[in-house]
């Protein structure tokens, strides 16, 4: 989880700014945790403790306040006292759904908890299949499954064009489809966590969101080294940090 954590954080002065190098500072004096970050301790803390992912993700958004990059349609929803799902295909999905990739035992485990925690908000079949394919990919990772296998496998199950070149002519795009692939393939070609984080930064775009889809993946493929996930660490408040610190206790 902390893989998604860093990828949101580093990516986060870049998704308005992009730059098209892998040559930047990992951690600049502006980086700090966005939305990806909040809803992911969210599902963390719902898979922990159980109960409603509705009541979690009001909990978070009151703690931390609407300064954190929503999306239009996630505030407008969060805003209202009934929250039905509202059919979206947007990348917030799969940002968020990272620990189920740690916590799951199989996979239908890993499927079905993903599907539960995109069909709150994201019950368009799109935003569903990319909470389950960075789910599953995650989970895959951390069973010691290779890249090459991984990205084809993900090919396979979910459709995805895992071979097209998403460097050149890449623009902005918040949707599942054109922003899971990237990610993932970012991270299953990557030769560590740091390769992955700047060429995931490199391919512009939503990129904050990108770097916290393929940080849960790069993460379950090659760990995170210490310095890394210490700096960001640092830019999580005391609460975060607990539930961080519960859920590698759990599940690693």
């Amino acid at each position: 989880m902390i893989g998604a954590i860093i990828g949101d954080i580093v990516g986060s002065v870049y998704e308005f700014d992009n730059i098209k190098t892998k040559d930047f500072p990992l951690f600049g004096v502006d980086c700090k945790f966005t939305d990806d970050t909040v809803l992911t301790v969210a599902v963390a803390e719902w898979l922990l403790d159980d109960g409603d992912l509705v009541d979690y993700f009001a909990r978070w958004y009151r703690r931390c306040g609407p300064s954190r990059s929503y999306g239009g349609m996630f505030e407008r929803w969060i805003n209202q006292w009934d929250r039905p799902p509202y059919n979206s295909y947007g990348n917030g999905s799969a940002m968020r759904v990272s620990p189920v990739g740690w916590l799951a035992k199989d996979m239908e485990q890993v499927l079905r908890l993903a599907k539960a925690s995109a069909e709150v908000t994201h019950n368009h079949p799109e935003g569903i299949k990319g909470a389950q394919a960075t789910a599953w990919a995650t989970w895959a990772a951390l069973q010691g499954q290779t890249g090459d296998v991984i990205k084809a496998k993900v090919a396979d199950r979910f459709g995805y064009d895992m071979e097209r070149d998403w460097f050149t002519g890449y623009d902005f795009d918040v949707t599942c489809q054109g922003t899971v692939p990237p990610a993932l393939i970012c991270a299953l070609d990557a030769t560590s966590y740091e390769d992955f984080i700047r060429a995931g930064v490199s391919i512009g775009g939503d990129t904050d969101t990108i770097c916290a889809i393929g940080g849960a993946v790069a993460e379950g493929l090659f760990g995170v080294p210490e310095e890394i996930s210490g700096e960001a660490l640092k830019r999580l408040d005391d609460y975060m940090l607990d539930i961080v610190g519960r859920f590698k206790e759990r599940f690693g």
